[in-house]
């Protein structure tokens, strides 16, 4: 009898702990976009936004322009980067960009 009533109740209390599956996969979500990094803050005087993904801050209304202590800035299969968001640009190679968005231009 004491043996069945340990079964019970170790039975009980290993049935809450079933973890329900999530509705979709983490590959169909949309990408995660946030108003602000609590380390880095976001560029000045343009609207963006952090995307955790890429590690920078998207510059909106800028096509592939990126803030994070500095501006980053792809071109013709090359990279910038400059200390203000309308240049003059400073040519770098993947050393000098943040490797979540080397990462995103590299699958393209």
């Amino acid at each position: 009898m004491k043996r069945l009533a340990l079964l019970c109740v170790l039975g009980f209390g290993l049935s809450g702990c079933v973890l329900p599956q999530p509705a979709s996969s983490v590959a169909e979500l949309p990408p995660v976009q946030q108003p602000a990094h609590p380390r880095y803050a976001p560029p000045p005087g343009v609207k963006s936004h952090w995307n955790p993904a890429l590690g920078v801050y998207v510059v909106e209304g800028a096509r592939d322009l990126y803030y994070r202590e500095r501006i980053f800035y792809r071109f013709e299969g090359g990279w910038g980067w400059s200390p203000q968001a309308g240049g003059p640009w400073r040519e770098t190679d993947s050393s000098g960009i943040p490797p979540g968005l080397f990462r995103h231009y590299q699958n393209r």
